[in-house]
């Protein structure tokens, strides 16, 4: 079985790398940073393939079309890059280069991994995307419209697989607050978790070819209520971290 995962080489990415290599799984991994990716591929050197990949060059969509095609049939495309940031001043540059990457790059690997599995019999394609898509959190617009992008881009190709035919699973992962580089380190994080322990509910979600999955329970919950609240009232509310 081959996973391919870009935004490898940190957080989420390299954390969930790891437990599919020690599952035995032909693991390509992909990201700008590679020298962390040296430290997967030293896991388990016969299987596993480390590769620079920017998603936002422009020819991310053929590289990474080679990348699933090379060495075996790929069996899932799990895409993890992403950058967020708070942003109450609305800095232009920092909300189209949030957006750049968290919509153009991702719908550029999204799509070409769909049409790739629709040429090739099926397969899954799992994303991480974020609860902070759930609801508009005004403390950072763009990371939150980004996500909310993602949500619902996945649930088009989801629909969009039945129109053609095509067996391809999509997982959409939503995680709360994970304590990796995406997060300002000098905020306080409520029902912060771990990467190892987020990574370990993502590795199981993505095997069991869930359609959504919210890491973890907690923030399920918190996911329920949120949508139980008008927007005229969220709208009022001062939502952030201090």
């Amino acid at each position: 079985m081959k996973i391919v995962i870009t935004g490898a080489s940190s957080g989420l990415g390299f954390q969930s790398a790891k437990l599919f290599i020690q599952a035995g799984w032909q693991t390509v991994v992909l990201a700008r940073r590679t020298e962390k990716l040296e430290e997967l591929k030293a896991i388990n050197p016969n299987n596993v393939t480390a590769c620079y990949f920017d998603i936002n060059d422009d020819k991310s969509p053929e590289k990474l079309k080679e990348i699933l095609s090379s060495g075996g049939k790929t069996d899932i495309y799990f895409h993890v890059s992403g950058i967020g940031c708070h942003n109450r001043e609305l800095d232009l540059d920092k909300e189209m280069n949030v957006l750049e990457t968290n919509c153009k790059g991702f719908a550029k690997c999204i799509d070409t991994a769909f049409n790739y599995f629709k040429e090739n019999g099926g397969g899954q394609i799992a994303a991480i995307s974020s609860i902070a898509g759930t609801k508009g959190l005004g403390a950072a617009p763009s990371y939150s419209a980004s996500k909310a992008m993602n949500n619902t881009y996945l649930q088009c190709l989801r629909q969009l697989s039945k129109m053609v035919k095509a067996d391809i699973k999509i997982t959409d992962i939503r995680p709360g607050f994970v304590k990796t580089a995406l997060l300002d380190s000098k905020r306080n994080y409520p029902m912060l978790m771990t990467p190892e322990y987020a990574a370990k509910k993502i590795f199981k979600a993505i095997l069991r070819k869930k359609r959504t999955a919210i890491i973890d329970w907690k923030y399920a919950i918190l996911v329920f209520f949120w949508k139980l609240i008008p927007d005229c009232i969220w709208e009022r509310l001062n939502i952030d971290t201090k």
